[in-house]
């Protein structure tokens, strides 16, 4: 395909049509048609609709070409094009889609004002609470995960380090790993630590710890499928630069989108790349609660029950196959609104 100026040109004659007769059609001087036939100026998105419908030419493949010249002629001979055109893509792919359902935003807000008000908590009262949302959590996100320990079971091996019977050393070990990650990101948020690729790696590193030596705490070197799921995660070689615009994409949206929708959008990307061989969902949610952590809100657990679970593999399933990020935003709205609601009824 050549320019746009030649293709324009070549579909005015192919029509028949004089320079004078086409700009009147269009409505432009002919002076300004001759210079976007020649490359020297580009036309306007309106103009092009207009060329576009008058010479019967497509306009998707129009509009492609007319976006690729002007992102090509704005960029070109800048010193750090290439870079800059890397992080457009990114922001592009990835996008940050408007929320439609502000009421359940709206309804979150009210709550977290409320547990603020109630705030500071006593040390014992709030103790007692982290510990008994760290058994929780962790008996929910690992049994999403496949583990077959019980609540009642997740909390003898966590609290009092009782070994139970018919169980898999490597349950036990999820367990005790994914029980000392939830105190770990509790002491990052409380220290106001910021939220770099050496977190999640040690995050990760905590998950697997025990359970995989080799791939603990670093990203995959192999091709990985996701059971159930027509998502297909990058090729290894894709990881390095997918993980810096991960965290590029953090640092420039950590003060400007909401809470609960960023803790969600990072939480859906980790799991999107899937940078780690075996992990991926645990240490999403872990860094998805150690954002709502830093910003005040309690831990949010998404529930393992059979149709909780499906609903989450769902909304994750719509975002990697279908890039609708709605259901997804709502669903973990869903659950911070619960997680709010259900705190406070237990601190008040």
């Amino acid at each position: 395909m050549g320019n746009l100026g030649n293709i324009l040109k070549e579909a005015r004659i192919k029509k028949k049509l004089s320079g004078i007769e086409a700009a009147k059609l269009i409505g432009i001087d002919a002076s300004l048609l001759t210079r976007i036939e020649s490359g020297k100026r580009m036309p306007t998105k309106e103009q092009l609709l207009v060329i576009a419908k008058l010479y019967k030419l497509t306009l998707k493949e129009l509009q492609i070409k007319w976006l690729a010249e002007k992102i090509q002629y704005t960029i070109e001979g800048e010193e750090y094009a290439v870079e800059a055109l890397a992080l457009a893509e990114a922001e592009v792919s990835y996008g940050k889609p408007n929320f439609e359902n502000e009421e359940i935003i709206a309804q979150i807000n009210k709550l977290k004002k409320q547990l603020d008000k109630v705030r500071p908590l006593p040390k014992a009262q709030l103790e007692n609470l982290r510990n008994y949302y760290k058994v929780q959590y962790t008996f929910d996100s690992n049994r999403i995960e496949g583990n077959t320990l019980t609540l009642q079971e997740t909390a003898l091996v966590v609290d009092k380090g009782i070994t139970i019977s018919g169980k898999t050393v490597q349950e036990h070990l999820e367990a005790i790993n994914h029980s000392e990650a939830v105190d770990f990101i509790l002491e990052l948020a409380q220290n106001k630590t910021p939220i770099t690729e050496y977190t999640l790696k040690q995050l990760h590193g905590l998950v697997l710890r025990g359970i995989d030596k080799n791939n603990a705490g670093k990203y995959r070197s192999v091709n990985v499928m996701i059971s159930g799921s027509a998502h297909k995660p990058p090729q290894p070689f894709m990881l390095q630069k997918l993980m810096e615009d991960y965290f590029l994409f953090y640092e420039q949206s950590k003060n400007s989108m909401h809470p609960v929708l960023l803790a969600a959008e990072m939480h859906e990307r980790l799991v999107t790349i899937h940078p780690f061989i075996d992990g991926n969902g645990r240490t999403s949610r872990l860094l998805m609660n150690l954002i709502l952590l830093q910003h005040g809100y309690p831990i949010t657990t998404i529930s393992s029950e059979k149709a909780n679970r499906l609903a989450y593999y769902q909304a994750l399933e719509n975002v990697q196959v279908n890039n609708n990020k709605i259901k997804f935003y709502q669903f973990v709205s869903n659950a911070v609104k619960n997680a709010l609601s259900e705190f406070l009824s237990l601190v008040k």
